[in-house]
């Protein structure tokens, strides 16, 4: 009786030992809680300049510039995105060099997993992408041999979900090439002069990870053609504009670098942007033909579990839809299959995904024109 006792005395002293642990875990992470809260944020600010007598121009908001004594520890260069003592404004740390925190995240992928492979309907498309950004990264000694400049990049052009971003990714993987990509929205900014900094430092960071691709989505945002009427909101987007073709026109020569831009209205483009030597190629995209609409219905499907599915049919039927509609319907499909919890996907969960998708599309288009 008495070691039973005692078994379970130890059952609990083990049991209460294991939850005042816990407890002073918990007790200690509350008191580094409170002493974080107790302690000053920093200030986060940016190296504009570096004089000769080693003094430092700090910005850290818009409109308030310091001057810093020369600080041998950190050693920072104008570009450099610093953290600041909230009183005495000293450096206490270099957050990244050159490239402030909003470039330096944006997508910087080492390489897309896209290729040529996932995309159907747009071999004339690939040829031209090919000559125009493979060419002068892989095999940059055939235009040396023929004694012409290789092009600088190319302009995709088309309708929404045509595939321009899927091939921009493709070309990044078939090149091995950093893919860095931004919308053109993004280098629409609120203060004077972030728009065309945040240029600059895009480019940077391509030299800095080279061979490398930019890719633009959307450039019409900021390439839009420039009137004679500016209003005041406008102003900030035409000198992020001017530098990105300030930046294009002395990137020509850089090697090992591409630069490629989508949109769906290149007819709001501004003509300075579209001429040769900025743009050397506009490629084309419109929306996939019956063969090319097959293609892409076996590429979206080729790893579904299928039985007995007319693809040809399908095809037929899908006259109109881009690429990205196809992709939504073969997704479509298969969640009608989960629904009636099958193992395989059949004609009928195509026929009802593909009613519902047209229904969709018919409810947009009379709601727009209502």
């Amino acid at each position: 009786m008495m070691e039973i006792d005692n078994k379970k005395f130890q059952k609990r002293l083990s049991f209460l030992e294991k939850e005042n642990a816990q407890l002073k875990n918990q007790v200690s992470n509350f008191k580094d809680l409170l002493s974080n809260l107790k302690k000053r944020p920093l200030i986060i600010g940016s190296v504009e300049r570096v004089l000769e007598d080693k003094r430092v121009i700090v910005t850290h908001a818009p409109g308030n510039r310091i001057i810093l004594p020369p600080n041998k520890l950190m050693g920072p260069l104008a570009g450099d995105q610093v953290t600041l003592h909230p009183q005495s404004y000293q450096i206490l740390e270099i957050l990244s060099r050159k490239i402030r925190g909003h470039v330096a995240s944006m997508e910087l992928i080492e390489i897309p997993n896209a290729t040529f492979q996932d995309i159907g309907g747009l071999d004339a498309q690939i040829q031209a992408i090919r000559e125009v950004i493979e060419l002068p990264l892989l095999h940059p000694e055939l235009f040396e041999q023929i004694g012409i400049d290789p092009p600088s990049g190319a302009l995709l052009s088309g309708p929404p979900g045509t595939g321009k971003t899927l091939l921009a990714k493709a070309i990044a993987n078939s090149t091995n090439a950093r893919f860095i990509h931004l919308v053109g929205s993004d280098l629409v900014q609120k203060f004077i002069g972030e728009g065309s900094r945040m240029v600059r430092e895009v480019f940077t960071l391509a030299k800095e990870n080279t061979p490398a691709i930019i890719f633009i989505d959307e450039i019409d945002a900021i390439a839009v053609k420039r009137t004679s009427e500016v209003y005041k909101g406008d102003r900030e987007v035409q000198r992020t504009f001017m530098q990105l073709l300030s930046e294009l026109d002395g990137f020509a020569n850089t090697e090992n670098i591409m630069f490629l831009a989508a949109t769906n209205r290149v007819d709001v483009l501004d003509p300075a942007i579209l001429r040769p030597g900025r743009f050397d190629r506009i490629i084309k995209f419109i929306l996939p033909n019956e063969e090319a609409r097959l293609m892409i219905l076996k590429i979206h499907s080729r790893k579904m579990n299928l039985k007995n599915i007319n693809f040809k049919e399908l095809a037929k039927k899908t006259e109109g839809f881009s690429g990205a509609h196809i992709k939504a319907l073969v997704t479509e499909a298969g969640i009608k299959a989960l629904r009636k919890r099958e193992s395989f996907i059949e004609q009928s969960n195509f026929n009802e995904a593909l009613a519902e998708i047209i229904d969709k599309e018919h409810s947009v288009k009379d709601y727009i024109y209502t």
